[in-house]
């Protein structure tokens, strides 16, 4: 820490670790799936409770209401936990946002449910990571901030949603109203490596339903009468990774439809992702989607339609945002932690951040690895390491660098 000025120094000395971890323990023995509302819903409490010890006012947000594609066509409704939202000295004239979520991939029935210590230095356990961790490190780092001299004169939101494994459809207004003249941002999804390697530009993420209605028949009587759904989805299904290119990565994921065999299937929901590096990758997807849909309606005499849309534009590496990485860069120095960052093909709300217009480092999180995966990890150092990072990066923002 020789370049660490004794106030900075001071300012990371009262991390407490041990609260830290017990934290992290506490909230990772609660489900909280993405479609687990009653889990999602005490995890929520305890993060309120939690966050109360910050100045500043904590509250539940309700979810914005969200529409998906059911297997049979029909348009349904899809239940959401609430967001917590902290806000501090709101009137404050320079003001930051800090991110993470309390959601994860595993759902109340997946085998994966418990904690095991893996060594002395490394919890295995669901969300560890992928991030609860990251949110242990959001409060620690902001209590030690708030030691600071020049934390009285700046503010900040701090947003934990409950749905960003998802795709944050529920949360994305809010993430959109939060970010609203902020400074800068601070998103604590787990480093892109073990090593603490920072996620930098990442492309983007859409995820759509093709809704395909045909005509039934019988298949031995009169087939000839039938257009065939399952086969026109099929089809479309080929024309879409056709598109996929330098890029441009599309993924047909499943088709839904059919009944019995002898039924010519009427009805058919084929689903797709697709992955644009840049902002013209998307733009080039939406200029040939529309011609691919008519030409497969016209060659199935059926009709298409298309369900779904971009939640996570393309994150570039914009040079205010390279000015961010550079303060995180160098605070790392100044604690002994070397930070580099590299591009990323997974996305986050750091993605719907950038697209905003606020610089944000999306990677903020703890130290781990096999995140989404029964081997999720955390390196239970890094905690301790990432709050000293965070409240460092903070103050030295708030001076003005």
């Amino acid at each position: 820490m020789a370049q660490l000025a004794p106030t900075e120094a001071a300012l990371i000395e009262g991390i407490d670790a041990a609260a830290m971890l017990a934290n992290v323990e506490a909230w990772c023995a609660i489900n909280t799936g993405t479609r687990n509302t009653a889990g999602l819903a005490r995890q929520a409490a305890l993060l309120a409770d939690a966050f109360a010890a910050l100045p500043g006012e904590v509250r539940l947000v309700p979810p914005a209401p969200v529409e998906a594609i059911a297997a049979d066509g029909r348009a349904v409704q899809i239940e959401h936990g609430a967001h917590m939202v902290l806000s501090v000295r709101p009137d404050a004239p320079r003001r930051y946002l800090l991110t993470g979520h309390m959601d994860t991939v595993y759902p109340a029935d997946h085998p994966f449910q418990t904690l095991t210590w893996l060594d002395g230095e490394t919890l295995g356990g669901p969300g560890t990571a992928d991030m609860k961790g990251g949110i242990a490190v959001i409060l620690a780092a902001l209590q030690a901030f708030e030691t600071s001299r020049v934390a009285p004169y700046v503010g900040y939101d701090v947003l934990i949603n409950s749905d960003e494994e998802t795709g944050s459809l529920a949360s994305a207004p809010l993430i959109a109203e939060l970010a609203r003249k902020k400074v800068a941002a601070l998103t604590y999804e787990p480093s892109a490596l073990p090593d603490g390697t920072l996620a930098g530009a990442r492309g983007g993420s859409g995820n759509y339903s093709a809704i395909v209605t045909g005509r039934s028949a019988h298949a031995g009587r009169n087939p000839q009468d039938g257009r065939n759904a399952l086969v026109a989805a099929a089809d479309l299904a080929l024309g879409l990774k056709a598109l996929s290119g330098d890029g441009l990565a599309i993924n047909p994921a499943r088709i839904d439809g059919g009944s019995a065999n002898n039924v010519v299937p009427d009805l058919a929901v084929l689903r797709f992702n697709i992955r644009p590096r840049s902002e013209e990758d998307a733009a080039r997807f939406a200029a040939a989607i529309q011609p691919l849909l008519r030409e497969v309606e016209l060659a199935h005499e059926v009709s298409i339609h298309l369900h779904g849309g971009i939640s996570r534009p393309p994150k570039p590496l914009t040079p205010d945002a390279e000015k961010l990485f550079d303060l995180v860069r160098r605070c790392g120095v100044a604690l002994g932690q070397p930070i580099r960052w590299q591009s990323s093909g997974g996305v986050c709300d750091g993605n719907n951040i950038a697209a905003l217009g606020v610089p944000v480092v999306d990677t903020m999180g703890v130290r781990g690895g096999a995140i989404h995966s029964p081997d999720e990890y955390m390196i239970v150092p890094s905690l301790a390491e990432r709050a000293a990072l965070s409240a460092l990066v903070l103050h030295r923002l708030s001076e003005g660098e």
